[in-house]
């Protein structure tokens, strides 16, 4: 059951405005589906009952108060009307079926404490009313994910202290109901997991041909909630994640509207809602060389009643967001987005866009749409690129692939290669372009007419960079989709079938000219996210059966979700393997999540793999397909082995640079087995990994095995300037994550 109560930078990058005019937009940028009356401006606030759920007013007779209450009445109210009371002991109570349940009311300078008993169970944590200002439609609490069935809320108003949470003067010791919002009472909120057919060890589906710490069972854990939708999320420390969301209303508030950015701690299972100021809807993100997280692109237009006339947001569209103030020892409600819009922002309008940090340690922008909508379309494209800090005057470059690649290219999936290139996959369609001399390589087309882009979202890895293969780069794009990006939504079914093809090409001269090869998942799957593991291999997870992206354009959708049919069970393909035999689910556990339209998969500092998200809604819904905030923990069997360890990492890495660390490793490993990995997790949204990359460092190992020399990447092209994280692997079985900077650690340049 979840119950809810009310890295500083190493360089902010506030020196680094665009040189070109920001544009204003005052007309929606929005073309696709819409609530009717969903641009009337009404105040954000938490309250909010999302499909599938019903609300009670105060004056419900299911509601019953025990003590002095006093009614109240306001436009402010839910319904206009509003119980209170000030009496000590004075206690209301509300039986209800379903899944969840959320207290509305007001707080403020005079608000008390409440003790909450649910089930008859006193719960230990009090919860606390007060605030500096008074605030209403505010979610006073909230409790999620217990068993369906009849269950008994009481809420006890109790002798407060004289001091607020915040040490400042608390004036009353007021509570008040405006409304009780019951989740899960109309419908469903679980999928249940889908009865797989019975397989025989044919050889997609045998034990993997893998070291002793990727054989045997994974568990699944689920535990935490993100607080906002994890539509975008990036490992920011040891222990923390940053979580970006589009402007809605989530169960998390800040400063009393509800929050669209959250730190995560993983350690502690616990979101804390940050400060954001525009719509950061569909974006991208990376790190720079120094280590700083940016957030770019988005979209002016929020969900349902929370037009921005509501509140002040910003125009999103051409925003860049920089993570400060965010240290893994202080407090991550003490991190911020910082935005300045009128000084730092993109040259020009990016939703969809895709991120990718290149050799000088700068982001290179890529592609999207100048406005919002669902399949882009000539009049909304944006066939360009253009970097932060920005070179030379800052404006966007023109790119013909991206014009080229239309309807289906929005969140191209792009790696910068280990010879500084950059490569692109969009539709069908791939190159390798050269920054320099602005110039494209045509690739073989993606085979058997698949698409791999959004809408028809398949799902990108660089494969790992190993000296002894001369760090050459190879590429694999799994999952997407045959559907034409030239039918008209009415014409695509949720039930047309996904792709199961996965294609790898190698990016050398040989390589190109063989072209793809071709293999195939045991599953379908658009909208899949791939994670490389530290062993090398990669961890499939998430995505749809059949379908397209997003929510409201197709026929049959599935409450809003264009696409249907959830995968339940991750799949591990290891690249080294004999070809037919690099595909396994043996041992991998069966989450009953669905796991669909803005879901994220990320490897963590540990070892184990996090899994997040899942919206495919206008705005939060508890009906199939629900917005999930649910956290799932994949654990590999590596977990609970005995596991090598180092000690002495440096925090910092020039280029080439050799150093030496204390080595423990389990007894009887086989040193020949022995790798050390250097990887960058990635930016993950829409099943893009940006960044995600994994590089063999060279090493030599003392004659008592107690001592290990690495050698640094031998250049910016192999792995990009910026934060990494360094993990010794045995027999497949690697130690925790050690974060160190690769690179001098300073700002990416500034060219003019």
């Amino acid at each position: 059951m979840i119950i809810f109560t009310t890295l500083r930078s190493l360089t902010l990058l506030l020196g680094f405005a665009s040189k070109s005019v920001l544009t204003k937009h005052n007309d929606s940028a929005w073309h696709g589906h819409l609530n009717p009356n969903s641009e009337a401006p009404e105040p954000f606030r938490p309250y909010y009952v999302p499909a599938g759920s019903q609300a009670f007013d105060n004056i419900s007779p299911t509601i019953t108060y025990s003590g002095v209450w006093t009614s109240a009445t306001s436009k402010d109210y839910v319904n206009s009307t509003l119980k209170y009371t000030t009496a000590i002991n004075a206690s209301f109570t509300f039986t209800f079926s379903g899944t969840g349940v959320e207290w509305f009311g007001t707080t403020g300078p005079d608000h008390g404490v409440a003790q909450v008993y649910l089930d008859g169970q006193l719960l230990s944590k009090k919860v606390d009313e007060w605030d500096s200002v008074a605030r209403v439609q505010q979610r006073i609490w909230a409790a999620y994910d217990f068993p369906r069935g009849k269950h008994q809320l009481k809420v006890v108003n109790i002798q407060p202290s004289n001091h607020s949470r915040h040490h400042a003067p608390r004036t009353g010791h007021r509570i008040d109901v405006d409304a009780l919002v019951v989740i899960g009472n109309l419908a469903s909120t679980t999928t249940p997991p889908r009865k797989l057919p019975r397989r025989s060890w044919s050889d997609d589906w045998r034990p993997p041909l893998t070291g002793r710490g990727l054989q045997g069972q994974w568990t699944l854990e689920q535990k935490g909630n993100t607080g906002v939708s994890a539509m975008q999320f990036a490992v920011i420390s040891e222990t923390r994640a940053i979580v970006v969301d589009k402007v809605e209303h989530n169960v998390a508030t800040f400063e009393g509207h509800p929050a669209w950015a959250a730190i995560y701690d993983f350690s502690e299972n616990q979101a804390y809602p940050i400060k954001i100021s525009s719509n950061s809807f569909c974006a991208g993100g990376t790190f720079l060389s120094n280590g700083t997280f940016i957030n770019v692109g988005g979209n002016p237009v929020v969900e349902d009643h929370t037009n921005s006339a509501d509140f002040g947001d910003l125009n999103g569209l051409q925003g860049i967001r920089i993570l400060q103030s965010c240290t893994q020892s202080g407090s991550p409600s003490d991190c911020v987005l910082y935005e300045n819009a009128d000084n730092i922002h993109l040259d020009s309008s990016r939703w969809y866009n895709t991120v990718t940090r290149i050799p000088d340690g700068s982001a290179m922008i890529v592609g999207g749409a100048h406005a919002g909508g669902w399949i882009n379309n000539a009049s909304t494209n944006n066939p360009t690129y253009e970097f932060y800090p920005p070179k030379g005057d800052g404006k966007s470059i023109q790119m013909s692939f991206l014009a080229n690649t239309l309807h289906a290219n929005l969140f191209p999936i792009v790696f910068t290669l280990a010879d500084g290139r950059i490569f692109l996959a969009a539709n069908q369609d791939a190159i390798i372009y050269d920054i320099g001399s602005k110039s494209e390589q045509t690739l073989p087309k993606i085979p058997n007419n698949v698409r791999i882009t959004y809408p028809m979202a398949g799902t990108g890895v660089l494969l790992p960079l190993d000296p002894a293969k001369d760090y050459q780069s190879e590429v694999l794009i799994c999952g997407g989709s045959t559907i034409s990006d030239t039918m008209a939504g009415y014409d695509i079914s949720s039930k047309t079938p996904a792709s199961k093809q996965c294609s790898r090409l190698l990016l050398t001269d040989d390589g190109i000219k063989a072209g793809w090869s071709v293999e195939e998942m045991p599953d379908a799957r658009l909208m899949p996210d791939a994670v490389l593991l530290p062993t090398g291999d990669v961890f499939i997870v998430n995505g749809a059966g059949s379908g397209i992206s997003g929510y409201g354009n197709v026929a049959n959708q599935i409450g809003a979700s264009n696409a249907g049919n959830p995968v339940f069970t991750p799949v591990l393909y290891s690249p080294g393997a004999p070809t037919g035999s690099r595909f396994s689910s043996h041992g991998m556990p069966t989450s009953n999540i669905a796991r669909l339209y803005h879901s994220v998969a990320t490897l963590l500092p540990d070892g184990h793999v996090l899994v997040a998200g899942s919206n495919p809604n206008l705005d939060r819904s508890t009906v199939e397909y629900q917005t999930e905030y649910r956290v799932e923990h994949f654990s590999p069997p590596y977990m609970t082995m005995s596991r090598p360890s180092l000690t002495g990492t440096p925090s910092r890495l020039d280029y080439g640079q050799s150093f030496t660390v204390q080595l423990t490793l389990p007894a009887q490993a086989d040193t020949k087995t022995l790798k050390v990995s250097l990887m960058d997790f990635g930016f993950v949204t829409h099943a893009v990994h940006a960044n995600a990359r994994l590089v063999y460092l060279e090493l030599t190992i003392s004659a008592d095995q107690k001592t290990l020399t690495i050698k640094a990447p031998p250049n910016a092209n192999i792995y990009p300037p910026g934060p990494g994280w360094i993990f010794i692997v045995i027999d497949d079985v690697p130690s925790t994550g050690q974060q160190v900077l690769i690179g001098s650690g300073a700002n990416p340049p500034i060219q003019n």
